[in-house]
């Protein structure tokens, strides 16, 4: 299967938990992190996945000071969202049920995930506002 342009590999994936969990960081934190005993290559690694995820606009580069530093532009629920929306497409033909009774079925929930799942179906049910023209809700 092609990977579209816009998603991201495992190895970027990689680079973008450690900024949503450490927020922006310059290449070699990113590389120490990622890298623990590190060496050149790897920092050379990082810089490439690093201009990969900028070229995505994953990921955005503060030029202001002599060291550079990256913060992740991308969510981490935005990501998520995207790859369930291609795995939906790819496996269930465009559907949610399958993939959706799926991940219920498979895990044991707790009565709290359990009561969070009934009020996000009722909170869906509930018709919403319309919506003008300019995407704003009308009175």
């Amino acid at each position: 299967m092609a990977r579209t342009p816009q998603d991201v590999t495992d190895a970027e994936l990689a680079i973008l938990q450690v900024l949503w969990e450490q927020g922006p960081l310059p290449i070699r934190r990113l590389t120490e992190a990622l890298y623990p005993e590190g060496k050149t290559a790897q920092y050379s690694t990082v810089q490439k996945l690093l201009e990969r995820l900028e070229s995505k606009n994953c990921v955005a580069r503060d030029r202001t000071q002599s060291v550079h530093v990256f913060k992740a532009m991308i969510d981490r629920d935005e990501l998520v969202g995207r790859r369930l929306r291609q795995l939906a497409e790819e496996l269930c033909g465009g559907s949610w049920t399958p993939l959706l009774t799926h991940l219920v079925q498979a895990e044991e929930l707790t009565a709290k995930d359990r009561q969070a799942l009934r009020q996000l179906v009722e909170d869906l049910a509930q018709p919403q506002p319309k919506k003008d023209r300019r995407g704003k809700g009308k009175s």
